[in-house]
């Protein structure tokens, strides 16, 4: 596969009869915990295994200290992917329902423990739909699991703890890019989340940003165009991102690597997690 980390459907479709290819769907819903996982089992793209956000990508367990999706633990997330059947040798080409939001934090999450061979379907399950693509229907089949070859160890430098981020913002070494809508950054609404604001000192670049009127993403030069404006001569090594819960953040970083800015970093705690602390500092407004 070419170097960037997304892959149209037309590329996809005649990649279909890889038996090294691994299909992963991540469709997913906020307000309903159990949408995507009946999406995917009323049709989805053929020989799709199904990953979700809460069981499979998250540890809810965590919630108290580390927001509302906070990572997995190591085994859960080998014990998720080996019932997904991805080992170090499988390609993997992760979707969801259209902007790959949720799709890019299974992306994230396989970079971060070494896996390099994964894509996000750019445009998601629509524009394969748009495309007359085929669907498979009804009840998947049950794959085998497999194993992977070594233990999972997220790499230190792909992501910060709270900590960090303090005294990474404290010292100038690091810059926040949060990827919430605006007005939630401002702190003028806030449907989730018990505190409204931001971590003083972000930038905001709402995800939704990175798309165009289809849901796919922009031409790479027109990213970087954007972010090399937002950072303002900030190196991307310097970036960290951050949203309400560490997920959408994942889209601003999958999108800055499309860009070719690659090395920025996560803040998976995100908002959710920041604001467990009320000693750390809030701020509204632009």
């Amino acid at each position: 596969m070419a170097s960037t980390p997304l892959i149209s459907t037309a590329d996809l479709a005649t990649r279909l009869a890889d038996r090294n290819l691994r299909i992963i769907d991540c469709r997913f819903e906020l307000g309903d915990a159990d949408a995507g996982r009946r999406a995917y089992l009323q049709s989805r793209l053929p020989h799709a295994r199904y990953a979700d956000l809460n069981r499979d990508l998250s540890d809810l367990s965590q919630f108290a200290e580390h927001g509302r999706h906070p990572l997995p633990s190591m085994t859960s997330l080998a014990a998720s992917l080996s019932r997904l059947d991805i080992t170090r040798h499988t390609h993997v080409v992760a979707y969801d329902q259209d902007s790959g939001a949720y799709a890019a934090r299974l992306w994230w999450l396989l970079r971060s423990v070494g896996h390099t061979q994964v894509k996000v379907l750019n445009g998601g399950f629509a524009a394969w739909q748009r495309a007359g693509l085929p669907l498979e229907i009804g009840t998947p089949p049950r794959y085998p699991p497999s194993r992977l070859p070594e233990r999972l160890v997220l790499t230190p430098n792909t992501w910060l703890t709270a900590e960090a981020v303090r005294k990474g913002l404290a010292d100038s070494s690091l810059f926040l890019v949060d990827a919430r809508g605006a007005a939630r950054f401002r702190g003028e609404v806030e449907p989730i989340d018990p505190v409204a604001g931001h971590v003083p000192g972000a930038l905001n670049r709402p995800f939704t940003d990175n798309l165009d009127s289809d849901g796919c993403f922009k031409d790479p030069a027109q990213l970087r165009q954007e972010f090399t404006q937002l950072l303002s001569g900030r190196a991307a090594t310097h970036v960290v991102h951050m949203c309400g819960s560490g997920v959408t953040a994942c889209h601003n970083r999958l999108a800055m690597d499309v860009a070719g800015m690659r090395g920025s970093r996560l803040y998976p705690d995100s908002w959710s997690g920041w604001i467990t602390d009320p000693e750390r500092p809030v701020a509204v407004g632009a």
